[in-house]
């Protein structure tokens, strides 16, 4: 059974080794508060600050040209753990695990009506005596009022002082200890890092892909270089190209469809955008589930193989077409656009996708196509007949041929081309049953980044399925 906030907190102030400060701004102290309420709060705080006017806040911490970002709660951990070691160290350092517990966040203000979110982070040590390590968190308040925004806060900042000393031993139950105590529906966590002393070993994609999987946010995204990134501060004002897939292996046709669509969506935009596009590849969820597990073998391999290509990968569990295209206008208020193939296409015809929408179909390609998005559709080969499927041939369900020429004739569904036909003859379970066989043709498939990854789950889903390699 899970504490309640009061017991997380009476019990770390009760703890005579744990010792630390806490900073907050912009939605008062609600996480000092809590240890302020429980008894024995001399046994943990040794300080407790809002610097809430920017004059005083610039004059303790530096200037900021953004208050609520991931650079001022950075600016803030460096100053009052130092602080703290400095005047505290000598006398306690031996006996004491020091934290720094800092906020900085955007809750909702007088007649505002914008984005609500904010910075939490912690530095402590693991030990007396050990350096620091830092854990980060970007926050979404959905509350529609301040004080119960507030209210949220200051629970997940009990949660995360508490979960740093008390669920160091597993990544899920670190994860979802977040937010205990805190009704679904009233905070998003999108972002979360683990670094330094103690989590050296600790792959923060992981972290971002556990957020997802435990239903903290509905997508994450990491760079080429592996930095996992906040997505509506990466995306922020950007035109998008998303391609969905598994990436089961990463093909080459993958990479075909992105060129092509790359080209196509650059010649779309106005001039002043081009260049400033951000392509991502997006996995869905429901692509990694093996058995009733993750398979995070799998994760990595992938995000591997596409980030040694050069390319963001978003997670998501945003199965439906239009959840995904909510999210990114969520991100920004530029053009979107999503590739996929014309198989693709036609499940989005069917009923499964918006039965849960009091709208139905119609419903469902309304929020798809809502503001600036477009899908770009690479063509299909049918083995039996040998033809080649487009958007210009594709047969639409009966009763909705209207509505796809409408979509057509409007611009919301564009043609790709493919420069190599051959790409479309195999797919990636063609892949996989190649390596199996020892069919060598499958490396033409396959960008060779990516050939221990593809020879490595082919022989793995071998195994599972009881063939011999």
């Amino acid at each position: 059974m899970n504490q309640t906030t009061y017991d997380k907190a009476l019990e770390l102030n009760l703890d005579p080794e744990v010792y630390g400060t806490f900073a907050e701004i912009g939605a008062g102290q609600e996480t000092a508060n809590w240890f302020f309420r429980a008894s024995g709060t001399a046994g943990l705080v040794a300080k407790s600050i809002s610097a809430y006017d920017m004059t005083m806040s610039d004059a303790i911490y530096g200037r900021a040209s953004r208050y609520v970002s991931a650079e001022r709660l950075a600016a803030m951990l460096d100053h009052e753990y130092a602080i703290q070691l400095e005047r505290l160290a000598p006398s306690r350092g031996p006996s004491t695990t020091f934290f720094s517990f800092c906020n900085t966040v955007r809750a909702r203000g007088w007649q505002d009506s914008g984005e609500c979110h904010g910075w939490l982070g912690m530095r402590f040590q693991m030990r007396p005596g050990t350096p620091p390590a830092d854990i980060v968190l970007h926050v979404r308040l959905l509350d529609s009022r301040t004080t119960d925004q507030m209210d949220a806060l200051g629970i997940i900042g009990v949660n995360l002082i508490h979960a740093a000393f008390r669920h160091r031993g597993g990544l899920q139950r670190f994860v979802e200890a977040l937010v205990e105590n805190v009704a679904p529906g009233r905070v998003e966590i999108d972002l979360l890092k683990l670094t330094g002393h103690g989590y050296e070993a600790i792959d923060n994609r992981l972290c971002a892909l556990q957020l997802v999987a435990s239903g903290l946010t509905d997508a994450t995204m990491f760079l080429p270089s592996g930095e996992v990134v906040q997505p509506a501060e990466a995306l922020y004002r950007c035109p998008v190209l998303l391609l969905r897939g598994s990436f089961d292996p990463v093909m080459n046709l993958h990479l075909s469809m992105l060129g092509q669509a790359r080209r196509a969506f650059a010649a779309a935009l106005p001039e002043a955008l081009r260049g400033g596009e951000v392509l991502l590849c997006e996995i869905s969820l429901d692509n990694l589930l093996r058995g009733h597990g993750l398979d995070m073998q799998g994760f990595l391999d992938r995000a591997d193989a596409l980030q040694a290509l050069g390319e963001t990968v978003l997670v998501s569990r945003c199965a439906e077409f239009h959840r995904i295209a909510g999210f990114l206008n969520r991100c920004t208020n530029q053009p979107i656009g999503i590739i996929l193939s014309i198989g693709l296409l036609n499940e989005l015809f069917k009923p499964k996708w918006s039965e849960n929408l009091a709208g139905g179909l119609l419903e469902s390609f309304g929020r798809l196509f809502l503001n600036q998005v477009a899908l770009y559709v690479f063509p299909w080969k049918n083995r039996r007949t040998g033809e080649l499927v487009t958007v210009d041939n594709f047969h639409a369900p009966a009763n909705c041929v209207h509505l796809y020429q409408h979509f057509l004739d409007n611009r919301h569904i564009l043609g790709l081309e493919c420069a190599d036909a051959g790409l479309l003859r195999y797919t990636g379970r063609d892949v996989c049953r190649m390596i199996v066989e020892g069919d060598a043709r499958w490396h033409s498939l396959v960008p060779q980044v990516a050939w221990a990854m593809a020879e490595r789950h082919a022989k793995g889903q071998s195994e599972a399925r009881g063939a011999t390699p």
